[in-house]
């Protein structure tokens, strides 16, 4: 059974969408593709030039951070 919050993001993509969430004030630089790529999938919307994470990018990243520590461990 596919659960909805799962996505097969790349590294990159994880990487932006970590970013993302902390204030705009100190965002680090991301990359063009990977922030219209997460807008693609309604994990990132734009507020005016500023990408900010969405209800359902919180959800993704939050369960994707536990299976990406299960991949360490593995």
């Amino acid at each position: 059974m596919q659960d909805e919050f799962d996505y097969d993001l790349t590294p990159g993509q994880w990487e932006a969408l970590k970013a993302v969430r902390t204030s705009a004030s100190r965002l680090p630089p991301i990359g063009r593709y990977a922030v219209e790529s997460l807008i693609a999938l309604g994990l990132v919307a734009m507020n005016g030039d500023t990408p900010v994470i969405t209800q359902t990018g919180r959800k993704v990243l939050i369960r994707g951070s536990s299976q990406l520590l299960l991949d360490l461990a593995a």
